[in-house]
């Protein structure tokens, strides 16, 4: 039986990929199509579904063939099985929700809150569309599960494409997770097992965007596009209303001086 058939129980669907880089054997091409969409599952908010779904995602990372990505996804998988549901749900808000450092929303990495950021969204989105895939989460297109998905169904090639634009991303995303000891942690470095290693760039980048913060703009929220392109529960200010205009004052508001005419209102 193919590792993948028991995800489909799961509520990802499976499509055919992509044709894979020439080195790959057809082996390791369905088993890195496996782990991204692993590691996909795994970064959902854990809800009623996902946890019931505890069990499958356990047995198919047990079974996925040695390598430091399986073995980081089996660290994790320990954890995330033995959890309760009420317990995973508060540690994924408390990780992804309440820290920026951690937040799944790749683009904010790189562009911050700017103008940038809409912009990147938006070229993503239209990446997806062109390949004739739809998420169908309702999350932003930079999310990181939908990236990880989007990377499992079409390739290693163009599909992995925006995991690698945004490598420097996932590295601080792993980093802010370690420092919160989330066995998360291993989620993100099983998926950087599977890019590119980090160059010396990568690693000052990294350490210079955990110091300073994304980049940011006192221009509001413009990038977000009137709250499209803006994460669950962001503020988006209402757009500004019209100024208001006094009337001049007509000439019977101004005090005449003409004696006749005073007369006259007495």
């Amino acid at each position: 039986m193919s590792p993948l058939n028991p995800l489909q129980a799961v509520r990802t669907r499976i499509r055919p990929a992509a044709r894979r880089p020439a080195d790959l054997t057809p082996e390791e091409r369905e088993t890195r199509c496996l782990l991204l969409r692993l590691c996909s599952l795994l970064l959902q908010y854990p809800d009623d579904e996902l946890a019931a779904a505890r069990a499958v995602l356990d047995s198919s990372v047990r079974a996925l063939p040695d390598s430091p990505a399986a073995a980081e996804l089996a660290e994790f998988a320990g954890w995330f099985t033995a959890t309760g549901p009420d317990d995973l749900r508060r540690h994924y808000v408390e990780v992804f929700d309440l820290r920026r450092k951690s937040s799944l929303y790749l683009t904010y990495y790189l562009h911050g809150d700017t103008r940038r950021r809409g912009m990147a969204l938006l070229t993503l989105a239209q990446c997806y569309r062109a390949t004739g895939w739809e998420s169908g989460s309702g999350e932003l297109p930079d999310h990181l599960p939908v990236v990880l998905e989007y990377a499992a169904l079409t390739g290693t090639a163009a599909g992995e494409a925006p995991l690698r634009r945004h490598r420097r991303g996932l590295e601080l995303i792993r980093r802010s997770l370690g420092a919160a000891d989330s066995p998360y942690e291993h989620v993100l470095a099983a998926l950087l097992a599977l890019l590119p290693p980090a160059t010396d760039a990568d690693l000052r980048a990294v350490a210079e965007l955990a110091a300073a913060g994304p980049p940011a703009e006192d221009v509001g929220l413009d990038p977000f596009d009137g709250g499209v392109f803006a994460p669950p529960g962001t503020f988006v200010p209402p757009a500004p209303e019209p100024p208001t205009r006094v009337p001049a004052p007509g000439p019977a508001a101004v005090p005449s001086t003409d004696p006749t005419t005073r007369e006259n209102l007495r």
